[in-house]
C-alpha cells in the first residue's frame, strides 16, 4: 500500500515537472540567440537627470572606490546625484560617503534588516528632501561595485530609447581569487548569455539581479515596496505584472565583488533560495492571472516567461527525484534485498549528479568561450579548474533550496573586503 502511494505521488510530481520542463523548452532559443546577438541602443539625444542609490552596511573598505568610479564617469556631473543609506552601520561608511560627495542618510532599525527596508527608507528621504520626480531615473548599486567609465552614458542611451527598466553587464573584480568567486562570476555571465541578451533583442522582460540596474522614477512614486530577502526578484515579477518590459544594455559594464568563503557562499545561497520561494508565493498567482487577463500578447507572454523564472522548478525536480528513489528502494527492501536497495539508491544518485555536473561544465565552458574578451586573462589550467568546480555551485544552490523550505532564514550582510579600484581593473 505504501509503495502504491509513493508511486502515485511520484507520478503526479513527475507530471508537474515534465509540464514545467516542456513549458520552458523555448529557453533553448534564448541560449542560441544569446550566442550571436543582443540589443544595441543608438546615441542618446539628451543627458537625463539620474540619481544613483546605494544601500550600504559597514562598507567603509569599498564605498570610496565606488564613489571614485562614479566621479570619473564620462557623464555630465550636474546630471548625476548620489544617495547612500548607511544602514545600521558601526563603521565610517556614512562619513566616507559624504566626503566623496554623496548625500548620505543614516538608518538604525535592527528589526528590519533587509536591503529592501534600507531602500524603502532611502526613497522616503529623497521624496521628503527632493521629490521623486526631481530625477528622471534611478540606478541602484551595491557599495562594492565599480563602474566602467562609460557606464552611465550607455545606460542613458537605453533610457533615452524609451526603456523604463534596464539591467546591465555584471562583471567580477575578483574573478580568479578562488573557485567560489569564479563560480559566482560564471553564474552571472551565464545569465547574460542565456537570458538577458536574447530577451532584450526580442523586446521581452528579463530579470534584474540585485544591483546595476536602472528604473524610471514612476516605479517608485509610491515608494520602494519590495522588502523581502530577494527584493530584486519580487521587483522583476511585480514590474511585469504592471506591464513593464525589463531590458538589458550589454554595453554598460560594472564590476562586482564575489564571496571567497564557502561559509559566506552557503549563507548567501540559502538567503537567495528562501527569497526565491517567498517571491514565488507573493507573485506567482498575479503572474499566472496576468497571462490570461492581459490584452497584449507580448505582455501576456512576458508574464508566462517570468512565471517560469520564479517557479521553484529546482525544488519540484528534487522532490521528484527523491520519490523516484524511494519507490524502488521500498520494493527492494520488501523482498528482503537491502544491498539491492543500497545499490539502486547509489546508482540513481550518481546518475542524477553526473548528468547535472556535465551540464554545468558545458555551461561554464560556453561562458569562457563566449565572454573571453571581457573575462580577465588567466592561465588555461585555471580556467579548466573553474570549469570542473563550477557544478558545485549548482549543487550548493539545490541543497540550499531544499533547506530553505524547512527552516527560517534571516537576512545577513555579505562582507566586502576587496580594495581593488577601477584603475586596477583597467590596468589589469
Amino acid at each position: 500500500m505504501l509503495a502504491k502511494i509513493f508511486s502515485c505521488i511520484s507520478k503526479v510530481i513527475g507530471k508537474i515537472g515534465s509540464f514545467l520542463g516542456a513549458c520552458c523548452t523555448y529557453f533553448s532559443l534564448y541560449t542560441l540567440v544569446g550566442l550571436f546577438g543582443t540589443r544595441r541602443f543608438p546615441k542618446a539625444k539628451q543627458y537625463h537627470k539620474l540619481a544613483i542609490v546605494v544601500a550600504a552596511r559597514n562598507e567603509a573598505t569599498v564605498i570610496g572606490n565606488l564613489m571614485e568610479s562614479i566621479r570619473r564617469q564620462d557623464y555630465p556631473a550636474d546630471c548625476v546625484s548620489v544617495f547612500v543609506v548607511a544602514d545600521n552601520c558601526t563603521d565610517d561608511t556614512a562619513r566616507l560617503a559624504r566626503e566623496h560627495g554623496a548625500v548620505c542618510y543614516e538608518r538604525f532599525d535592527p528589526e528590519h534588516r533587509t536591503k529592501g527596508y534600507a531602500l524603502q527608507f532611502l526613497f522616503e528621504q529623497i521624496r521628503r528632501d527632493y521629490g521623486i520626480d526631481a530625477f528622471e531615473a534611478y540606478i541602484l548599486f551595491d557599495a562594492d561595485n565599480l563602474l566602467k567609465g562609460d557606464f552611465l552614458s550607455r545606460m542613458n542611451e537605453a533610457f533615452d530609447a524609451g526603456e523604463k527598466i534596464v539591467t546591465s553587464y555584471r562583471n567580477t573584480k575578483n574573478f580568479d581569487d578562488n573557485w567560489i568567486s569564479a563560480s559566482y562570476a560564471l553564474h552571472w555571465l551565464r545569465t547574460v548569455r542565456l537570458e538577458h541578451r536574447a530577451r532584450s533583442l526580442f523586446g521581452l522582460a528579463t530579470r534584474i539581479q540585485g544591483t546595476g540596474f536602472l528604473f524610471a522614477n514612476e516605479l517608485v512614486r509610491d515608494g520602494w515596496k519590495w522588502t523581502s530577502l530577494t527584493e530584486d526578484r519580487a521587483f522583476s515579477a511585480d514590474a511585469v505584472v504592471q506591464g513593464y518590459c525589463i531590458s538589458y544594455c550589454n554595453a554598460a559594464q560594472f564590476y562586482d565583488e564575489q564571496p571567497v568563503s564557502l561559509r559566506i557562499a552557503l549563507r548567501q545561497r540559502l538567503r537567495w533560495a528562501k527569497g526565491h520561494l517567498q517571491a514565488f508565493t507573493e507573485t506567482g498567482w498575479p503572474l499566472f492571472k496576468h497571462i490570461f487577463m492581459s490584452h497584449d500578447v507580448t505582455v501576456a507572454f512576458m508574464s508566462f516567461d517570468m512565471l517560469c523564472i520564479v517557479a521553484p522548478r529546482a525544488l519540484i525536480s528534487i522532490f521528484h527525484r527523491i520519490l523516484r528513489l524511494i519507490f524502488p528502494t521500498v520494493l527492494w527492501l520488501a523482498v528482503g534485498r537491502p544491498f539491492g536497495a543500497v545499490g539502486w539508491a547509489a546508482i540513481s544518485i550518481l546518475k542524477a549528479i553526473g548528468k547535472r555536473y556535465l551540464e554545468n561544465m558545458v555551461a561554464a565552458t560556453y561562458v569562457f568561450v563566449s565572454e573571453r574578451r571581457r573575462i580577465k586573462p588567466m592561465p588555461l589550467w585555471k580556467k579548466g579548474w573553474f570549469v570542473l568546480t563550477f557544478p558545485l555551485f549548482d549543487i550548493i544552490g539545490r541543497f540550499s533550496t531544499f533547506v530553505a523550505l524547512l527552516r527560517h532564514v534571516d537576512w545577513k550582510p555579505i562582507p566586502h573586503n576587496s580594495e581593488i579600484t577601477i584603475d586596477d581593473i583597467r590596468q589589469g
